[in-house]
């Protein structure tokens, strides 16, 4: 059974700093990704990976967030500093199994079959 277990989120004040996690089980893949929601909003990309010169992000959080994974821990990490109040948002981890290649690909939600159930980030002013 494919489980994707998301860890690390929080409260923290603005400009602070938190790493998430997401640990695969079941089988590994090619892709991983962050997507995050907040209240009254559509879930939204963050970030993706497909190897360590493979990353996207959306601009929004260019040059603060940074994604990474352990493929000997099947686990994907997301470090997020100098977060700001529009950073709130419970955050998820997805998976794929298809070989994406674009920026496109790798930031459409639709493209990933397996989630996480979320891990609340609250960033306060």
């Amino acid at each position: 059974q494919v489980q994707l277990v998301e860890s690390g989120g929080g409260l923290v004040q603005a400009d602070g700093s938190l790493r998430l996690s997401c640990a695969a089980s079941g089988r590994t893949f090619v892709n991983m990704a962050w997507f995050r929601q907040a209240p009254g909003k559509e879930r939204e990309f963050v970030a993706a990976i497909r190897s360590a010169d493979r990353v996207v992000y959306t601009d929004s959080v260019k040059g603060r967030f940074t994604i990474s994974r352990d493929s000997a821990k099947n686990t994907a990490y997301l470090q997020m500093n100098s977060l700001k109040p529009e950073d709130t948002a419970v955050y998820y981890c997805a998976a794929s199994g298809r070989f994406l290649v674009t920026a496109q690909a790798m930031g459409t939600r639709s493209q990933y079959e397996y989630w996480g159930q979320g891990t609340q980030v609250t960033v306060s002013s």
